[in-house]
């Protein structure tokens, strides 16, 4: 059941990211490259997601003997709600990471693209030279 809760949860955050991560790929990367990264990103989401949200290792208190009890600990509805909250911050916790390093790095390559923008390029700046030349230097003086 977590890992339901996991998947949903990773579900609702790829939904709502969807737009702006398309958005910043399509302005940082080609076309075709831009949506294999985002179908990548997606991807990444619902693996931390998932992954961050079922604690293996937590569920495991409730299938075997613990230690200084040497009992196993019922769940009750009471630690069943705790586990799906668990569930839900850990899923989000994750996918939050995932969307901060990718936000990171995408707002690098805007500042580097638009830097490339805005600065002319060399036939452009020599257009723009060779008229002052031209205008200066109609007296040769012979």
């Amino acid at each position: 059941t977590t890992f339901i809760i996991a998947f949903v949860v990773a579900s609702i955050v790829s939904f709502i990211f969807a737009k702006p991560i398309d958005r910043i790929l399509k302005r940082v990367v080609p076309d075709d490259l831009s949506q294999a990264w985002a179908k990548y990103l997606k991807f990444a989401i619902y693996v931390v997601g998932i992954g961050g949200g079922v604690r293996v290792w937590s569920l495991e208190k409730y299938l075997t003997i613990q230690e200084p009890y040497r009992e196993i600990i019922p769940l009750t509805s009471d630690r069943w709600i705790l586990e799906i909250y668990e569930t839900i911050i850990g899923a989000l916790q994750s996918t939050a990471i995932v969307l901060l390093v990718f936000f990171v790095f995408a707002l690098i390559a805007v500042v580097v693209v638009r830097l490339f923008e805005t600065r002319p390029t060399q036939v452009e700046a020599q257009k723009q030279v060779e008229p002052e030349r031209v205008g200066s230097n109609t007296h040769v003086g012979w």
